[in-house]
């Protein structure tokens, strides 16, 4: 193996910048090279970051830069075809969200990550926030009891953004249903410990047009209801268009001794309750844990951890990848996780087609 690794980021005049700070601060990592088909921005980029090797082709930078791993952080109808590119090359790749935009990507990305010498990871840094984390280690200890329920809200009104990024219009407000479940899904996900098993998806109705005058396809507010392996359900909201300010971290977590609830604004802050801590029903600010039961990658970061974007979320998964490809172990958001996360979503938009009725989500490990 090759190292230290050489990476390429394509998307990088955009999304894909937010990466920077954590390949060039792992001195297992050498950012090589950059894609963009914004050439004057990728080549601006470029040079403040000390790359030289700058493209707007991404199949030129894949066949030319000698890349150990690429980072696609371009729009979501991309994600998979440029993973199959890399993937084919046996190079190691680090995907945006979600994984896929539609079955038969989901089904030809598993053929192609098992086939392949490269690992893959999906980028759900949502799940690296520091609340996040925090509520998933005390699960992992058991201090929630029998888990049975959990929520999971993106509220990110987006209609100007659409305008701006088009594929948005397309891809995010253009299909009905929960169409970017992997923030609000995943991290209930991994508390939870088990997958989801069937869907219905209902909707709000349309109430806004864009400028054009167009009602968008998807309704305001969707809420996909998940049944969850051992029976337990999750509640998922999806809202990019209501006029109203942004609450894209809103998570709850029920069990049999405890519960938790995140901060929704004014003032107000995550807080937890265990019947461990005290036996009458009464909340406790969830910070008042963090000594306890917060890794040690939360309990003394780095600058560059701290200033990075989406809590720190973009400097951690980057960590854990980088880890995961130089031990030979498993990524923790692999192929069948990142589907894990994905795949309700896309059965999502097939059970509000047909009257929110629950479908079965299939399970990618089974797959031929």
């Amino acid at each position: 193996m090759h190292t230290p690794l050489r990476v390429g980021i394509v998307g990088a005049a955009g999304r894909g910048a937010s990466f920077f700070s954590a390949f060039t601060h792992n001195p297992n990592t050498r950012l090589t090279a950059l894609c963009d088909l914004n050439a004057e921005g990728v080549r601006a980029t470029a040079a403040e970051v000390g790359v030289e090797l700058v493209y707007t082709d991404y199949d030129a930078m894949l066949e030319q830069a000698c890349l150990d791993l690429v980072v696609i952080g371009t729009p979501m109808p991309l994600h998979v075809p440029q993973s199959l590119q890399a993937l084919a090359r046996d190079i190691h790749v680090m995907s945006e969200v979600p994984a896929a935009v539609s079955l038969e990507e989901a089904q030809a990305l598993v053929r192609a990550c098992r086939t392949s010498n490269g690992r893959y990871m999906m980028a759900e840094n949502y799940c690296y926030r520091r609340e996040n984390v925090l509520v998933r280690e005390i699960a992992r200890r058991g201090l929630f009891g029998t888990l049975y329920y959990g929520e999971g809200a993106y509220i990110h009104e987006v209609k100007a953004l659409n305008e701006i990024t088009r594929w948005r219009r397309t891809w995010q407000t253009g299909i009905n249903g929960c169409t970017y479940p992997t923030h609000s899904l995943g991290p209930v996900y991994q508390w939870m410990g088990e997958r989801v098993v069937s869907v219905c998806c209902v909707g709000s109705g349309h109430h806004y047009t864009d400028p054009r005058g167009v009602h968008y396809e998807n309704e305001d507010s969707t809420t996909m209801l998940c049944r969850m392996e051992q029976g337990g359900l999750v509640e998922i909201r999806l809202d990019m268009l209501s006029n109203r300010p942004h609450n894209m971290t809103y998570y709850s977590l029920q069990g049999t001794e405890g519960c938790y609830e995140a901060a929704r604004g004014l003032g107000d802050q995550p807080k937890i309750w265990l019947a461990s801590n005290s036996a009458e029903p009464k909340w406790m600010p969830l910070e008042a844990l963090a000594d306890a039961f917060l890794p040690e990658s939360w309990q003394h970061p780095s600058r560059e951890q701290r200033e990075a974007g989406h809590g720190g979320g973009d400097y951690l998964e980057v960590q854990d990848f980088v880890r995961a490809i130089l031990e030979e172990t498993e990524p923790p958001i692999g192929i069948h996780q990142a589907l894990d996360m994905t795949l309700p979503g896309l059965i999502s938009q097939q059970s509000i087609a047909q009257g929110s009725v629950w479908l079965p989500v299939p399970d990618s490990r089974t797959w031929g």
